[in-house]
């Protein structure tokens, strides 16, 4: 049986520089507790939620096209394996037609079966569907 990584898809009336800006503003729509940079090869970042944490390492960079995070270490307070995310990469890919812009991302790792999967996607797919978008179009989104 194929395992299927988290996945959603949003678009937006904003260009693909303005959809990688808005995503890599992590403060803006996820996490305002956030650390770091996360706009370029290299680059470190941390986002923490009370007693939880995720450290990230962004990994691959394609202007306007695409952009990997890498998942170095985690706490995961609920969990009973609090590392479960460590390892695993968030792949973000954007394209463009007309005036419209899909964003696809896809977390390689975050499966059915695994303890976090559903508290990880609806929590996921919230930040997705509403605080991005409103970041990306009103230019203020609802982070935690």
């Amino acid at each position: 049986m194929e395992q299927k990584n988290y996945h959603c898809s949003i678009n937006a009336a904003v260009t693909p520089a303005e959809a990688l800006a808005g995503i890599a503003n992590v403060s803006g729509w996820w996490a305002k507790n956030f650390k770091g940079s996360a706009t370029t090869i290299g680059d470190k970042f941390k986002v923490q939620f009370g007693e939880t944490w995720v450290d990230f390492e962004i990994i691959e960079v394609v202007p306007e096209k695409r952009i990997v995070w890498k998942v170095t270490d985690c706490y995961l307070h609920w969990l009973n394996d609090k590392t479960e995310w460590t390892n695993t990469t968030i792949i973000w890919e954007i394209s463009a037609i007309d005036k419209i812009t899909q964003i696809d991302m896809t977390h390689v790792g975050l499966v059915p079966g695994i303890e976090c999967y559903e508290d990880c996607n609806k929590g996921w797919t919230g930040h997705l569907t509403k605080s991005l978008p409103k970041l990306l179009t009103e230019g203020v989104g609802h982070p935690e």
